[in-house]
């Protein structure tokens, strides 16, 4: 599998700018099962993904080793 492309992604860029939007929702909905997501949330600095899992609400990336 090659490495996820989140930080480019367009539907994470719709619920930046709208996180009420359908889109956005979708993107919300998605990151929570989605392999990709937990793959890229996991190649990040422990620093890195504790914020980006402050900022979209994701409690289970805060308690990884």
């Amino acid at each position: 599998m090659s490495v996820p492309n989140c930080e480019k992604c367009r539907l994470r860029a719709k619920y930046d700018a709208n996180p009420t939007s359908l889109l956005g929702r979708l993107w919300r909905w998605h990151a929570n099962w989605c392999p990709g997501w937990k793959k890229y949330m996991m190649s990040r600095t422990p620093e890195v993904r504790e914020s980006i899992a402050k900022k979209y609400d994701m409690k289970r990336f805060l308690q990884q080793p």
